[in-house]
């Protein structure tokens, strides 16, 4: 027989399942059996291959360049951007020095006063300290006329008794002592202590000269003198003196001895005897 092509065709549901079987050999290949593929063939994927001969050389460069797509380039200006500094701490060290310094002066203070105070106790007990005693024992009036200018004028001559009770401690009076009388908070007159040195356990009599005036004398003067018809003339009499104390050999620093004497007289007329019926003195010390 000669060479020739049986197409057998089985009727199928669907065109796809159609099968045309070409042989490639004669007549001899007549006796085997064709079956039908049991699951449609599936389309051939056709892949389009390039072929590249490479060379030593060119298997380098694509090493190189494999490598290269891993590794990010740098930006054009990195020499420019500086690296970053180290987080700096200066406003906490400027605040923590600061809290160590007022720390220091706290404590500088803190100390210094506990000194101070240690030596004041100390002086304390070995001295003993008290507040001299003052006391007026007498008031006279040597003047209280009333002027053309209708002003009033005074002069009182007053005697004070000064004590010191200290067994350690003596007293220098300084200059800038101030001594006023007043009548229901209206200054009749003032004067001064004289400058001296009181000794230990010292009493010392003082006679102290005072005169002022006063631009509404005559609304004052007849104050005073219906007062007077009372009995009972109320006068404030006020201490200012500035002393230095002496314990032993050391001469401390200046002090102020403050003072008010309240006293009740029978009358003001002038060149008479007053009789002071009552006094009542309070003093002070003032650094």
């Amino acid at each position: 027989m000669g060479d020739h092509t049986i197409n057998k065709v089985y009727p199928m549901a669907d065109a796809k399942s159609r099968v045309t079987v070409t042989p490639a050999q004669p007549s001899s290949s007549l006796g085997h059996h064709l079956r039908p593929p049991s699951e449609p063939p599936q389309p051939p994927q056709t892949k389009t291959m390039h072929t590249h001969t490479q060379t030593n050389g060119d298997q380098k460069i694509n090493k190189i360049h494999a490598n290269a797509k891993s590794v990010v380039a740098p930006p054009l200006n990195h020499h420019l951007r500086r690296p970053p500094l180290p987080p700096t701490h200066t406003k906490k060290q400027k605040r923590s020095s600061c809290c160590k310094c007022i720390c220091w002066t706290l404590c500088m203070l803190i100390t210094l006063l506990i000194i101070f105070a240690a030596i004041i106790g100390i002086l304390y007990l070995v001295f003993k300290p008290k507040i001299p005693n003052y006391s007026v024992d007498r008031l006279t009036i040597s003047q209280l006329t009333l002027n053309l200018d209708l002003s009033l004028y005074a002069r009182f001559n007053v005697q004070i008794t000064a004590t010191n009770p200290n067994k350690k401690i003596g007293i220098f009076y300084q200059k800038g002592s101030h001594l006023s009388v007043w009548y229901k908070n209206t200054n009749l007159c003032q004067g001064s202590l004289p400058v001296f040195y009181q000794g230990h356990q010292n009493k010392t009599v003082l006679n102290v000269a005072l005169s002022g005036q006063n631009q509404y004398g005559r609304t004052l003067l007849a104050a005073l003198q219906e007062q007077q018809q009372t009995g009972q003339i109320p006068l404030d009499l006020k201490v200012d003196v500035p002393v230095k104390i002496e314990l032993g050999k050391l001469k401390l620093m200046k002090v102020r001895i403050l003072g008010k004497c309240m006293l009740v007289v029978d009358n003001l007329s002038a060149n008479n005897k007053i009789s002071i019926k009552a006094t009542s003195c309070k003093f002070r010390l003032k650094l």
